[in-house]
């Protein structure tokens, strides 16, 4: 069992009681030691879930850690199940993390009939040579974005030649085996492309780049339609 399943499975069962239960039974239900469910119990803390108890006397959930329930089709599970292990896999930390709650939240929502929570997905994702774990400073990019901050960055093109920019990002695209950081570059004083693995994060500056992110994301899909040309773009020497 995947530790996201075992985090929603641990949700299951303190959800469906109203009384603590203790980490012994919880790890009995599991199939897990008693040390892996305090671990799991701290991670859902982490990630926000409104749980009671401490260990030796027994743990449970407080309202308003769940959705409405949602009635997803089948397909529509499979596909959110697929794309949210997919971020686990390859997203920086931060975002993986996210991930997990995200789906552990989502799962719970579903339907209580027990015919259907218990049933297993129909799709998986796996590791390939290819995957790349993207680096901790994406989520630095990610807080830049949405708060509309100017971010100075050194980066590395495909030759190795470094160079400085102060950059205003409006989007990473995640392409298959490489991020690519679309921004406006004050240098350049044009929109241009950078491979997320190969920039430094310098400095997330306190000041806001002007206008609003919507209308320059429009700008930049009008002058980039074919999202394919970011590859080539972000690989040429810096211009």
């Amino acid at each position: 069992m995947s530790r996201t399943n075992r985090l929603f499975e641990l949700i299951n069962v303190l959800r469906a009681r109203k009384t603590p239960v203790t980490a012994q039974h919880l790890a009995s239900e599991l199939g897990v030691s008693q040390r892996s469910v305090y671990r799991d119990i701290e991670t859902l803390r982490s990630l926000g879930a409104p749980l009671d108890g401490q260990a030796g006397i027994g743990f449970c959930l407080r309202k308003g850690f769940f959705l409405p329930e949602f009635a997803f089709s089948s397909d529509e599970l499979d596909a959110v199940i697929l794309g949210l292990d997919w971020v686990r896999q390859r997203a920086d930390p931060a975002l993986a993390q996210s991930s997990e709650s995200a789906l552990a939240k989502i799962l719970s929502a579903r339907n209580n009939d027990s015919s259907k929570s218990d049933e297993p997905t129909a799709v998986l994702t796996a590791a390939s040579a290819s995957e790349r774990i993207d680096p901790s400073h994406v989520a630095l990019l990610r807080q830049a974005i949405r708060r509309q901050r100017k971010v100075s960055i050194r980066y590395k093109d495909t030759h190795g030649s470094l160079s400085d920019r102060t950059i205003w990002p409006i989007a990473i695209v995640y392409f298959d085996d490489v991020r690519i950081l679309a921004a406006w570059c004050e240098q350049r004083a044009a929109f241009r492309h950078f491979r997320v693995d190969r920039l430094h994060v310098t400095t997330v500056s306190e000041e806001c780049y002007p206008g609003r992110r919507q209308s320059l994301l429009m700008q930049w899909r009008r002058q980039d339609r074919d999202w394919r040309s970011m590859l080539t773009v972000s690989d040429t020497s810096p211009r």
